[in-house]
């Protein structure tokens, strides 16, 4: 069975109108780092980074973060 968490920073970004550069601002991470966050290739989070993202966004975690689980049922 696959199970993912999906990150759908872009996607808020882009709702919110937001550029990389003005999050890595107001967030205070490199704009490589929030790039990494942005397509996915990141293992990790702190929570004090998706707090402030959180904040930057006038978002909820759930709007960034999205589990995936395959629809298979296991028997």
């Amino acid at each position: 069975m696959d199970m993912a968490i999906i990150l759908r920073l872009d996607r808020v970004m882009a709702d919110r109108k937001m550029s990389l550069n003005e999050l890595s601002e107001r967030v205070g991470v490199s704009n490589v780092n929030l790039s990494k966050l942005k397509t996915g290739k990141v293992s990790a989070i702190r929570f004090s980074t998706l707090s402030a993202i959180c904040r930057a966004l006038s978002c909820q975690p759930g709007d960034i973060l999205e589990y995936y689980e395959d629809e298979e049922e296991v028997n």
